[in-house]
Formats: C-alpha cells, structure tokens, sequence
C-alpha cells in the first residue's frame, strides 16, 4: 500500500488511492510549527486493515522530520495517539483546564 502526501501551502492530506480514487485520506493543516490532524477517513469496506493507523503513523513521521509538533482534533487521530505512547514525542500537551 503507497501513502501519498498532497501539500497546498499550509494544507495537506496523506491519502492512498485505488483505481484513481482516494480511498483512505488523512487531512492537517500546519501553522506555527503545529500540525493539525483534523480529519480522517478510511472506506468501510477496508475496515480491519490498519491503514487509519498507518495514516496517522506517517503524519508522525512527517512531523519528525520536519520538526512539527501534533495537535489531533480528529476524534480517529486522538485515539492513535492515546493508544500509541511511542508518538508522545510529537503530540502538542494541551494545557488541562
């Protein structure tokens, strides 16, 4: 399976594609040296592959090299990241209120 990353200025996605179709994509935005995972979606009919995960696992790499911190608003991407302690090096600690 091929991650691709698409990036317009300050937007992006990592997605993968079958038959020229986005079939699985991870949405963020970055300003201010932060990375906004806002949205991910998987097609159902992919269920059960981990490709949700793998997705969130090539934002963290990306951020890594490049030296971006994580802020997941994404309901998906939040839970990977508190499930997956091995990413807290890139998530951005939100303040508790």
């Amino acid at each position: 399976m091929l991650i691709k990353n698409e990036e317009r200025h300050h937007a992006g996605s990592f997605y993968v594609e079958e038959d020229g179709k986005r079939v699985a994509e991870m949405r963020y935005l970055i300003r201010d040296g932060i990375m906004n995972i806002y949205h991910t979606e998987v097609k159902p009919d992919l269920g059960g592959h981990k490709i949700g995960f793998q997705l969130v696992e090539t934002g963290v790499k990306f951020a890594r090299e490049n030296n971006l911190q994580i802020l997941p608003t994404c309901s998906f991407a939040r839970s990977v990241f508190d499930r997956t302690p091995e990413f807290a090096d890139v998530r951005v600690q939100e303040e508790e209120e």
